[in-house]
């Protein structure tokens, strides 16, 4: 996946030579081992800043709304995985931005890396890391140590079974084979065999550490509503401070406004900055848009999500 980045910027080379986008949002290099950043590159001088390697993680279909794109029509181009395909997908069919104005740069991915779980290895902090293909070297002021990719690739990454963009204009590499799992919800199954007690004490455990800095709602593509429900005053839904209720509110609420339209991209949990797994509140809601709808969000532009059509088939075994 690492050498992509050689086709991705000969692909943004010519589409800036041709005058056929006003901008490419892409991955720089961070200040920091281990980190990206999104950037907005606008000509062909800037083209060699890109990069794109397994810390990618964040979405950039987040960059991509109604006050983003060109007033005057022009088009943008996108840098996009898998999961951030699928969510210019779901933008599209939302009505977010138009189809004619976004050019898509697929690029076939094989997980990104879950830095926690590499930072966890080391005592101290890290000074530098360098891919070379499935393998990480990590150093350290006490210790150097090579890492397989496979062993720390972040959660949704393993269950990952759209590795390719189901929707794109170009792509910066081969198809990579996609996954195909006999279970591909276990933490679900896990938290649904539980008591309701020891579910509800799962949830409250998981968030108790939350600070209420609403990085998961501003990483998430899916949050592009003018005012969150979360800064209504009138009325207000939900308090501004650290009291359980509220934290637990938000959480859940922002969950069910993602129902039908999450793409599982990780985002959420890349962003936090106490390391929640957000993950647990949405990813029921796919297994249940999968099992009762057969619907995984971002996968066609011709189609309406369950949530945003009615059906005389519609499941209704909920209603007593």
């Amino acid at each position: 996946m690492d050498t992509c980045i050689e086709k991705i910027k000969a692909i943004c080379t010519d589409l800036f030579s041709k005058g056929e986008v006003e901008k490419v949002i892409g991955f720089a290099g961070g200040s920091i081992p281990m980190a990206t950043r999104p950037i907005a590159v606008t000509s062909e001088a800037d083209v060699e800043k890109l990069v794109f390697n397994a810390f990618c993680g964040l979405n950039l279909a987040n960059y991509v709304t109604k006050n983003n794109l060109p007033k005057d029509g022009a088009k943008i181009a996108v840098v996009a995985k898998g999961c951030d395909a699928r969510n210019l997908v779901t933008h599209m069919v939302e009505n977010q931005v138009p189809r004619d104005q976004v050019y898509i740069i697929g690029v076939p991915c094989t997980g990104m890396a879950d830095k926690r779980r590499i930072a966890q290895r080391f005592e101290d902090e890290i000074t530098q890391c360098t891919q070379d293909g499935d393998t990480f070297t990590v150093t350290s002021a006490l210790q150097q140590e090579v890492i397989a990719k496979k062993d720390v690739l972040r959660h949704n990454c393993q269950y990952c079974t759209h590795r390719n963009p189901p929707v794109y204009d170009v792509m910066a590499g081969e198809p990579v084979e996609e996954q195909i799992l006999d279970q591909p919800f276990p933490d679900v199954d896990h938290i649904a065999s539980m008591d309701p007690e020891t579910r509800w004490d799962h949830f409250a455990e998981l968030t108790k550490n939350c600070i209420r800095c609403y990085a998961c709602r501003n990483a998430c593509p899916l949050c592009y509503c003018p005012t969150c429900f979360v800064d209504e005053s009138s009325p207000q839904w939900v308090g501004k401070g650290q009291d359980e209720t509220d934290i637990t509110t938000f959480h859940f609420l922002r969950a069910f406004h993602c129902a039908g339209r999450c793409t599982d991209c990780g985002a959420c949990v890349e962003a936090c900055p106490m390391g929640i797994n957000v993950r647990d509140f949405t990813r029921k809601l796919n297994k249940d848009a999968l099992d009762l709808f057969g619907w995984e969000a971002g996968m066609d532009l011709d189609r309406r999500p369950p949530l945003d059509v009615y059906s005389p088939d519609d499941p209704d075994d909920f209603i007593k």
